[in-house]
């Protein structure tokens, strides 16, 4: 068949879907009844759905399209035999972008940064008086038939994994920030961010917002539209916002752009206009989240959800929001291979006292990594939630301080997600402080 350019046109056909979390789901209920449907996923989840080592993949390889999820790695060798038996391998959001109306739509990607900046460019747009919807990554997939995007503008966090599918480019793409991030499902550094940056590549008349960093500018050659850099704001706004920490002037900034660009006015009318409305703007869970402040005689010690923080980039954002007060850092979690050396760098050159709790397979790479730097006396271990809370409350002396988890790591290697971690921490820390 010739290549889809929306969902309309898998109609009548053998489809596969690849991947059966948020997005498989979502994909499910957008084509049930139109279409032949497969389902396959690499874990055995019941439901109907085939297992990929089971007979799954050949199921699959009988599909005239298959619409992988993100965390189908792109040049996994099953994903490249598939095409090279002639199956057309694409994804959900790469189709639902190509039958969009792309003219009110926001892409947001970046190694840090992203959903804080999705959120607040859908409050920027709303604030404007336009109907907006934050999607992706950090809610509902804007393909999913419970949301109605009709005459919305529609704002998409956009992973990397993501990124490397998509055909065409919307009206507008943001990047917040390009780090080391996701090298076991890219490969290389160089990879993930040729792929980070593919979505600004794309085809289709587009604005490219990139921050105003060093990183982006060594990596400038990768970015395609109509590029415009980006400096952080400095007028004040994100505290306004209730928003901690001076990275997130960076985000207000892109989100400002962004929402200016979509809407045809200034960027100081979109500023005025999210002043205007600032207390409506509820900061994401998980992103320098106050979770609870236990009373000592000496000092305060509070107790901080950054579990949004799954890679070595946002947390050295939070590291530089606590600079020089004393500091217990859960760390670690699922390992992908990324390089923790910056981290430890930063860890070990901090003034204040600081330990750092290290939990799953890479907090043992970051306390290795903290040694190989003669700090490796900073490091205590964890194997569990309660445990490292209890440690690194315990690490604190009188005089108070911040608890921090910010894992610099995903959360697979013993929750469903980021949000599960958060949970159980918050959960953890009330249960111990109120």
């Amino acid at each position: 068949m010739s290549r889809p350019t929306g969902f309309a046109d898998l109609a009548g056909r053998r489809v596969g879907l690849w991947g059966y979390g948020v997005e498989g789901r979502a994909a499910r209920a957008r084509l049930e009844g139109t279409c032949e449907l497969v389902v396959v996923d690499d874990r055995d989840l019941g439901e109907g759905v085939l297992v990929a080592s089971e007979g799954g993949l050949e199921a699959l390889a009988r599909c005239e399209v298959v619409l992988k999820s993100p965390g189908v790695p792109r040049r996994r060798a099953d994903v490249l035999a598939l095409e090279a038996g002639g199956t057309l391998v694409t994804s959900a959001l790469n189709l639902w972008l190509l039958g969009a109306d792309r003219s009110r739509v926001v892409a947001v990607t970046g190694t840090k940064g992203k959903s804080t900046t999705t959120a607040l460019t859908a409050f920027v747009l709303e604030s404007l008086g336009r109907a907006a919807l934050a999607t992706g990554n950090l809610g509902r997939p804007p393909y999913d038939p419970a949301l109605d995007t009709e005459g919305r503008d529609v704002v998409v966090e956009v992973s990397s994994f993501q990124s490397v599918d998509l055909e065409v480019a919307p009206a507008v793409v943001a990047v917040t920030a390009l780090g080391s991030d996701h090298l076991d499902w890219h490969g290389s550094l160089e990879r993930y961010h040729e792929d980070k940056l593919a979505v600004t590549r794309a085809p289709g008349e587009h604005v490219t917002l990139l921050a105003d960093v060093e990183a982006l500018h060594a990596r400038r050659d990768l970015a395609g539209g109509a590029v415009t850099w980006v400096g952080p704001d400095d007028s004040g706004l994100a505290g306004e916002l209730g928003l901690v920490g001076a990275h997130n002037d960076q985000n207000v900034a892109i989100a400002l752009a962004a929402a200016a660009a979509l809407a045809g006015v200034g960027v100081g009318v979109a500023r005025e206009a999210a002043r205007a409305h600032a207390a409506r703007f509820a900061p994401l869970p998980g992103r320098l989240t106050m979770v609870a402040t236990e009373r000592r005689a000496g000092g305060d010690v509070r107790f901080v959800d950054d579990g949004l923080a799954t890679s070595p980039l946002p947390t050295l954002a939070a590291l530089e929001v606590f600079d020089g007060e004393p500091l217990a850092l859960i760390a670690g979690g699922y390992d992908r291979g990324v390089d923790y050396d910056g981290l430890a760098a930063a860890l070990a050159g901090r003034a204040g006292p600081t330990t750092v709790v290290a939990t799953g397979p890479a907090g043992g790479r970051i306390a290795r990594a903290l040694q190989a730097r003669g700090a490796g006396g900073r490091v205590v271990e964890a194997a569990t939630m309660p445990e490292a809370v209890a440690r690194a409350r315990a690490a604190l002396a009188d005089g108070g301080g911040v608890v921090l988890l910010s894992p610099a790591a995903p959360s697979f290697d013993r929750y469903r997600d980021w949000a599960e971690r958060s949970a159980d921490f918050t959960q953890v820390v009330r249960s111990l402080v109120g």
